[in-house]
This record gives C-alpha cells, structure tokens and sequence, in this order.
C-alpha cells in the first residue's frame, strides 16, 4: 500500500485523522513511517491553512541567519509535524555530509586497530549442554527521553548480569546474543530513521555509534568468560545501515577471539541452528507475522529440514506477543527501552523487561527467564 493509497483511505474515513499513526498502521497492516506521511499530509490539506507553513518558512530563514548558514551551503531539509500539531524542521549542511563509503573506511581503520589473538578458553565438559540466548532488542541507544545514556547502558548491563546470576545452575554450553534490532535509534548525522522519519537523539551520531558497540563489547566480554558467545547482527528499521557498520567493528574487534563469533552476513534475516533447534532472527516490521514460517522454510530449506523446533524472533513492538502457525512461534520480544515524550503523549506503555531463552539440542524451547528494568 502506497501513500497515496493511505491518504485516499483518510479521506473517504475522515475520523481517521484524529487518530495515531500507530493506529492506522495496523488497521492497514502498513509500515507506521508511510503512515506518519501520510497522515502529516493529509492533515495539512484537511487545515487548509498556510499561515502556519509561512511561519515555518520564516523561522527556516531566522535559523540559517542566526546560525551563519548560506542558502546554497543546506544539502536537505526534513520538515515534519509533532503530536500536537506544530510543524518543525531539521537542516544538515553540506560539510556535514558524508558518504557511506567514507563512514565505513573509517569504521574499518578503527577496527583493525584492535584485533588481539584470543584462544578458546577451556571449560569443563557439560553433561545436560543449553544454548542461552539473551535477547535484549530495541535499545535505541541514543534516544531522547528521561534517562541518560550513562543509566541506559547500566541498565542493559545489569539486565544482562541478572539473566545470567539467574540461569545459575544451568550448564550453560554457548550463549546466543542478538543485537541491534533497532540498537541506534537513528541512522546518525541526519537523525532519522532508515525511511527518513526525524528522530529525537540525546548526543552526537558519533557518540551514539560509539558508544553503542562499545557497550555490547562489555557484554561479550563479561559473557564469553562464562561460555562462547554467538553474536547475531540483527538492523532494525531505525538503524538499517549502522547496525551493519556496527557488526563490521565487532566483526573485527573479535575477529581473532575464538571465543565470540559474529554473523553480520547482508541478509537482514539471520538463522541459527543449535541442534535440533532452527531460529529466525528478524527486526518483525517488513514481514507479515503468519508469513515468517513459509520464508523460514523457503530460505533455508535445508536447515528447516534438520529441525523439529522453529521459532521466529523479533523485534519492533516494544512488547511481548507470541502467535503459532503451524507448529512455529513468532515471538515479539520486549524492550528495556524507556518511552519518549511522543510514545508517552500517544499513551503507548509496556513492560519494560529482558528475557533469555533455554534451548536444549534435541528437546527445544526449555522455557525463559525474565529480569524487569528496577526503576
């Protein structure tokens, strides 16, 4: 469905422009960024006012005054409209603008700067061996809301050390670790999602990709010294292109550790096998929820073959759901992530918490264990 389309479904139901964007998106099983669009558009046809457009433009022409801007220094300009109706702008100059080729460079010099050689720690035999994945999606690292970065990242940690102080006991034989999954909350300078929608970050796209994988390295490090980790790659719909760039760095950053291993191959669906068990990894906002296990089997006919327990994993929704078609669980998994103003003002809310799954090789899904953010 098009944008188009959607503003055509607006018009022809006009209570539909008092509504959210979220809840058009799901009436139209349409992606919530085209729906955003379309209702920014349809709502300023609906006013029919320009006043408001020419106050825009005006205080458009008083930042670049105010600022030292030239017209012909401004590369693009992202107008869009708040909740409560005001319409707002965000300006990237050119000497801002770099190319992705050279964001990547820069990515590969920094890692290969850090590459030691690790051997494979020795551990003791396990007699009843489990993978434990730890999923923890849509961090949104650098997302502007009540807590800080500092108490974002000890928050991550802290529900990574409970899951673990929790599964005391198991004889844990590999962890799985999925990350990204929306890990940045934006694609960086322009401070937008993949689609272009504006974003609201709390410190410089620099700061955020940084420090982003710098905190999943202290993940890995603390957790490969109890067991091997197996690190997914998984973009989002907020951070498509860096979380690619991000498992670059980790990619390198371990590449010599025999300890980690990371799958950051250009699928934006990842799989898993860990014996008779066969994972889909998945962001959740593309596909289609009943779909996931004909692409499952589809994709990877061979391995859906040597499995007997399939699940999908996702991303996205901020909020635990599960459905089963045909014998396969797709699992929207929750976030730690706290609300921002705009989620708060829309009254979206959602357990804030971090779970991590028991997979035994031949009898599957074991259950899960579950740490809530301590507020």
């Amino acid at each position: 469905m098009t944008i188009e389309d959607i503003k055509d479904f607006i018009g022809e139901r006009p209570g539909y422009l008092k509504k959210s964007a979220q809840v058009l998106a799901e009436r139209l099983d349409a992606p919530i960024e085209d729906c955003e669009t379309a209702l920014y558009e349809a709502r300023t046809l609906a006013r029919g006012n320009s006043n408001e457009s020419d106050n825009v433009i005006t205080e458009f022409q008083e930042y670049l005054d105010k600022n030292g801007i030239k017209t012909s220094d401004v590369a693009s300009v992202k107008f869009w409209q708040t909740v409560s109706g005001k319409q707002r702008f965000s300006v990237v100059t050119k000497s801002e603008s770099v190319s992705v080729q050279d964001v990547k460079q820069e990515i590969e010099r920094f890692a290969s700067k850090y590459s030691p050689e690790v051997p494979l720690i020795e551990r003791e035999p396990k007699l009843k061996p489990i993978a434990y994945e730890i999923s923890l999606p849509d961090l949104h690292y650098g997302k502007e809301h009540s807590q800080s970065i500092d108490e974002v990242e000890a928050q991550y940690i802290g529900v990574v050390h409970e899951l673990v102080r929790k599964a005391d006991g198991l004889e844990i034989d590999k962890f799985i670790l999925p990350i990204g999954n929306d890990g940045m909350n934006s694609e960086g300078m322009r401070r937008t999602t993949t689609k272009g929608t504006p974003v609201e970050e709390s410190a410089s796209w620099k700061d955020t990709f940084r420090g982003y994988w710098l905190l999943m390295v202290k993940a890995i490090d603390y957790l490969k010294q109890i067991a091997p980790v197996d690190v997914i790659v998984v973009s989002g719909n907020h951070d498509f292109e860096r979380m690619f760039y991000a498992g670059d760095v980790l990619s390198g950053w371990y590449r010599y550790d025999q300890n980690v291993q990371v799958d950051n191959s250009y699928e934006s669906r990842k799989y898993y096998q860990y014996g008779k068990n066969m994972l889909m990894f998945t962001h959740g906002d593309k596909e289609k929820a009943a779909d996931m296990p004909l692409i499952m089997a589809t994709e990877q006919p061979e391995m859906f073959a040597r499995t007997t327990h399939r699940e999908v994993h996702c991303g996205h929704l901020h909020k635990e759901m599960v459905n089963e078609y045909r014998g396969i669980k797709v699992r929207f998994i929750p976030s730690i992530c706290p609300n921002d103003d705009w989620h708060k003002q829309m009254g979206y809310e959602a357990k804030r918490a971090g779970q991590a799954y028991i997979w035994n090789k031949q009898t599957g899904l074991e259950g899960y264990l579950q740490a809530n953010v301590r507020l």
